[in-house]
């Protein structure tokens, strides 16, 4: 990372969200994915990332929210780069909150967002104010009642979408071929493995899969990987042990694919989730 970049981050214990604040000049980030869903706002200058086939610009005061496994990057078009906070809602956490404030939520449904980007002043205030009490460790009694007002706040830019294995509009090949990435995702596999798989060739399944998901085979194994090694090195497995468990040739492999999606190394990640925290500056990564 660029000295003239920055990433300050933290865990709350009781809630599991993660909050993140940084600063970025550049290229910030690769195509990549989260499994948690992300509830952020731009503070200063322009954050530019694609997300649902869409370029988005965000400004001061905006809002971005994504849901887990949505694909973006992030770039700064301009030279004096974006700062931006964040909060990584856990699946499970959100639809607990959510079920407090629907008396009857649709049953077999997930929630979802209606939009990647906003304009909601009482929302992105709502989300700076739970942004500074998680990531401040104020009071724990400040901390839930700022939870409750994100949660309330996110009800007006939530829908609900059904629960189902698989997407009706998707090739059947394209999905055979995810059910068998995630199934084999610590495995040396190779496109012949799953062509065989999903019994068609090669190159019509990599166009399929790339169409369906935004991203070609290797690229989506990858970020699942990824995806399973940041949880796991926020449980405190140590690096290289995460490596050689998700099927990475070594340590140095999965760091530098770690910090073109995330931004830092997995023991940089690993040390912010375990420092003091504050609002100022975070640690800075050469």
């Amino acid at each position: 990372m660029s000295t003239a970049n920055w990433i300050d981050l933290a865990r709350d214990a009781d809630s599991g969200v993660e909050t993140l604040r940084a600063h970025f000049k550049g290229h910030a980030y690769d195509p990549h994915w989260h499994d948690a869903f992300l509830v952020g706002i731009t503070e200063q200058g322009v954050q530019r990332f694609n997300c649902r086939r869409t370029r988005y610009d965000s400004t001061p005061g905006q809002i971005f929210l994504l849901e887990p496994g949505e694909i973006h990057d992030g770039d700064a078009p301009h030279a004096d780069g974006f700062t931006y906070q964040t909060l990584y809602l856990e699946p499970a956490w959100l639809q607990q909150g959510l079920a407090g404030l629907f008396e009857q939520a649709p049953a077999g449904c997930l929630p979802s967002f209606a939009h990647t980007q906003q304009a909601d002043p009482a929302l992105a205030r709502a989300i700076a104010f739970a942004f500074s009490a998680l990531h401040k460790r104020e009071l724990r009694i400040v901390r839930q009642m700022a939870l409750d007002g994100l949660l309330d706040g996110l009800t007006r830019h939530l829908h609900w979408r059904q629960r189902t294995e698989q997407d009706p509009r998707l090739p059947q090949a394209a999905l055979r071929a995810r059910e068998f990435i995630h199934a084999h995702a610590e495995q040396d596999i190779g496109l012949d493995d799953l062509a065989r798989a999903c019994g068609v060739d090669r190159y019509r399944l990599t166009r399929a899969f790339k169409a369906s998901f935004g991203l070609p085979p290797h690229a989506y194994l990858v970020q699942l990987r990824l995806a399973r090694a940041r949880r796991l090195l926020g449980q405190g497995a140590p690096a290289a042990q995460v490596a050689m468990a998700l099927g990475f040739a070594d340590q140095s492999h999965l760091g530098r694919w770690f910090a073109r999606a995330y931004g830092l190394s997995p023991g940089q990640y690993q040390r912010q989730l375990h420092k003091p925290s504050s609002l100022g500056k975070g640690n800075r990564a050469g």
